[in-house]
């Protein structure tokens, strides 16, 4: 292999790696908070991508507007899952909750699949996703050049938010210890809510760039992407949103240089995230960050 292949196979694994990373840090987020698996979160990341699709279809709107107005109603989808659907299991047994999270995806993918249809809609991108680059002389396309740039910068602007910000010290402040927080007088179920509000955002986001990068969507689109974020989380420590940024990087980067340097394994790219997954939780299951999992009571 030479290196203009092997550096177009890197953009290839950065890029898809900073998807991961996206969703990843939805994830997270929620867990590092409340302790639980949102598994409805990767069809927000699906429905992201049918609002910006009907915004543009249906209202003629530019991709930027369609978007922005997609990951807002993602939030406002976020924040009813939560209100709605884990907030009165608050103080239920973990598993009803987890439960709930399964029985929360599975209604939004069937409602998808009865108001939209199975059948694959193709993704509109925008020009400046259809242009090609000669980085050092090779070729990059625009899609691949500017997802990984645009999820970057959402990745600084989260940072700052989570850590420089007064919502995000009580996000974290929540994190450790929530009934602390809740005496010294910090709304802690306001800071949940923005919680799932920001996750879902991401994923909106996420589920956006996707579609410009992969573009055909389907109700059930989000659900392998999710588990790969998912173990993107686990791999750079759950609960941890830098952790969950490296393992989105890691995932991504892993599963394209498999298929570069092994191409007969093409067809086992998908096991072999999975087996990473596997051997992350029998040998360093606090993940990269090493940060100790424990039970949120």
């Amino acid at each position: 292999m030479d290196w203009t292949t092997l550096f177009q196979q890197f953009m290839n694994g950065f890029s898809l790696g900073s998807l991961y990373a996206l969703l990843a840090i939805g994830y997270t987020l929620v867990y590092g908070i409340l302790g639980l698996i949102n598994f409805a979160h990767s069809d927000v990341f699906m429905l992201g991508t049918y609002f910006a699709f009907f915004m543009m279809g249906i209202f003629l709107l530019p991709w930027w507007l369609s978007v922005v107005i997609g990951v807002s109603l993602c939030a406002l989808v976020g924040m009813t899952i939560e209100r709605v659907a884990y907030r009165p299991l608050r103080s239920a047994p973990r598993i009803s909750a987890l439960i709930t999270a399964v029985g929360v995806s599975f209604f939004i993918q069937n409602l998808g699949l009865i108001t939209v249809g199975a059948r694959p809609k193709g993704f509109p991108r925008p020009e400046l996703m259809k242009n090609v680059y000669f980085i050092a002389g090779v070729r990059i396309q625009g899609v691949t050049f500017w997802v990984p740039l645009f999820s970057i910068a959402i990745l600084l602007v989260l940072f700052y938010l989570v850590y420089r910000t007064k919502v995000g010290i009580a996000m974290r402040a929540v994190s450790k210890d929530m009934e602390t927080t809740r005496l010294m007088g910090v709304n802690v179920d306001q800071v949940i809510l923005y919680t799932f509000a920001l996750g879902s955002a991401l994923a909106g986001i996420g589920g956006a760039l996707w579609a410009c990068k992969y573009p055909q969507i389907n109700p059930l689109m989000g659900t392998f992407p999710g588990w790969k974020a998912f173990t993107a989380a686990v791999v750079g420590g759950i609960g941890n949103v830098i952790g969950a940024m490296i393992g989105g990087f890691i995932i991504g980067l892993a599963e394209i240089m498999i298929v570069a340097f092994f191409p007969n394994l093409t067809g086992y790219r998908d096991a072999f995230v999975f087996a990473l997954l596997i051997i992350f939780l029998l040998v360093k299951p606090s993940g990269v960050m090493g940060e100790a999992l424990k039970e949120k009571v």
